[in-house]
């Protein structure tokens, strides 16, 4: 993957800098990649635990196709607006691997750590509305805490700024 810098991709009003990070990156450049990440990781997230729960399986192996999936859809999410652009599936797999990885571990950590510590919420079914807004309330934490990680990353001329240079 080439390294140019930003400076040359960078769309008007996205403020980034060059890779050494003296660029100026805005909060809500930031919130908008975590909004991004949140939405591959909430889909894959449900989707892995009526999985597991359709499946009978117990809380950690349900959690864990939960964490898998969440990658796979967030990694997918990214993909899509790549090879909409017209990149070749190689490189935009890099580029999704390096625009998503820090962002999803941290969100998954956040927001599967709140699941695990609150008292229940590992025990709540889909039908449960405690299952909701727990669910909502992990999400929301996730969201809150990975949104200066984006940032910083942006900032770096990592994560979602290597997305930029594909879209149009």
């Amino acid at each position: 993957m080439q390294h140019d810098t930003h400076a040359e991709h960078a769309h008007h009003g996205h403020g980034h800098g060059h890779h050494g990070g003296t660029g100026k990156v805005s909060w809500r450049m930031a919130a908008q990649a975590t909004l991004h990440c949140l939405t591959g990781c909430a889909i894959g997230e449900v989707l892995g635990m009526v999985i597991g729960t359709a499946l009978g399986w117990s809380n950690v192996p349900t959690m864990a196709l939960a964490i898998a999936l969440a990658f796979v859809f967030g990694y997918a999410l990214t993909l899509r607006g790549i090879l909409t652009a017209g990149v070749d599936f190689k490189t935009a797999f890099r580029v999704a691997l390096a625009a998503d990885t820090l962002s999803i571990a941290v969100m998954e950590l956040i927001d599967n750590g709140v699941i695990a510590l609150w008292p229940g919420a590992m025990d709540a079914h889909l039908s449960d509305p405690m299952f909701w807004w727990i669910l909502a309330i992990a999400l929301g934490a996730a969201f809150v805490i990975t949104t200066p990680v984006n940032k910083w990353l942006i900032g770096r001329g990592k994560g979602h700024a290597v997305v930029h240079q594909y879209h149009h």
